[in-house]
């Protein structure tokens, strides 16, 4: 008798979990402009009736929050780092809490950041930031019915004319040889090699392009500056979101399509809608799948703004050529 009444109060409370949840007006996903004014996006869900959340913080992927629970009129989302440093010779790994407090004026969100030192009291890094809900990405398009334009040659073989770099003050690995666009590399103490943007802006396209990976490269092609397409030397791994051809972070390839290293490999990407697909050498390894939020490494998180096709430089030498793009004709 007391078994079956404990199992009735636990799916009473699971229920109502669960519908607590369902009604929660922090659940969706948000635009960020984190402090210092880069890109971020908070994702709010459910899993089982309980809150959970994924966070991207200017570069690199989503990561999972360690906690996420409601105080009254507040999110309360908590990370946990384990920050390395160096102490009398030796590495020292020492665990950082980082708590993060948001409050919703309708779409638009508020928040504010501090970290402490696991067991310190001591609270340091405090900001405010804020941000704003991005409406979920609708069915996806009929490509077959989209009508793009005249194609665009954005590299035109000879010079950089059309592109630049997105930070002014940064070294420029690029240059042009033999009708090859070339990012070279030097790893030096202090020199930071810089990204490129095209000059012009644009909402949806296709675009099409050679890449060739050399030993260790890692880029990526910038659709509008906010989403990044990989472009790794990944040949012969498994699948991954960080592989060659992948929504960085967020959609990992049905199947790998690497060329081996060295090899000229075909991109043919169409952003659609929110919405993207992927062809590598010829094999369709995206096909119109949906986009929640910007990847790291984004010049903004507003997803619905034109904006450039820009292509990574900053970790490795990469070279890419036959850059063409066809606008969607709305």
């Amino acid at each position: 008798m007391h078994k079956q009444i404990r199992t009735v109060l636990a799916t009473v409370a699971l229920a109502a979990a669960s519908c607590v949840a369902a009604d929660n007006p922090f659940i969706g996903n948000f635009a960020l402009t984190i402090p210092g004014g880069g890109a971020g996006w908070l994702g709010i869900s459910t899993k089982d009736g309980q809150l959970q959340g994924s966070l991207l913080w200017g570069g690199g992927s989503p990561v999972d929050c360690k906690s996420v629970k409601v105080e009254g009129d507040t999110l309360l989302v908590t990370r946990e780092f384990n920050n390395k440093r160096k102490a009398a010779g030796k590495e020292v790994s020492e665990k950082e809490i980082e708590t993060i407090r948001a409050k919703l004026s309708g779409d638009a969100i508020n928040l504010t950041t501090e970290r402490q030192k696991a067991g310190s009291d001591k609270v340091t890094g405090k900001a405010e930031f804020s941000g704003k809900r991005i409406p979920a990405p609708g069915p996806a398009p009929d490509l077959a019915k989209v009508k793009f334009g005249e194609p665009i040659q954005l590299f035109n073989g000879k010079d950089l004319t059309g592109w630049r770099l997105i930070n002014e003050h940064a070294t420029s690995g690029w240059l042009v040889e033999n009708g090859v666009l070339v990012n070279r590399v030097e790893k030096k103490p202090g020199v930071h090699y810089g990204n490129i943007r095209t000059d012009r802006e644009f909402e949806d396209f296709n675009i099409t392009l050679e890449a060739r990976p050399t030993a260790g490269s890692n880029s990526g092609v910038y659709l509008r500056g906010i989403y990044e397409i990989q472009v790794l030397e990944s040949f012969g791994k498994p699948v991954d979101c960080h592989n060659m051809g992948a929504l960085y972070g967020r959609i990992t390839p049905c199947c790998a399509a690497e060329k081996p290293c060295g090899e000229w490999q075909t991109m043919d990407i169409t952003l659609v809608d929110r919405h993207v697909t992927v062809i590598l050498n010829g094999k369709k390894i995206i096909d119109n799948q949906p986009i929640v939020g910007c990847t790291g490494g984004a010049l903004t998180s507003d997803e619905f703004k034109p904006g450039p096709i820009y292509l990574q430089g900053d970790h490795t030498c990469i070279e890419f050529r036959n850059i063409v793009l066809r606008p969607v004709v709305k």
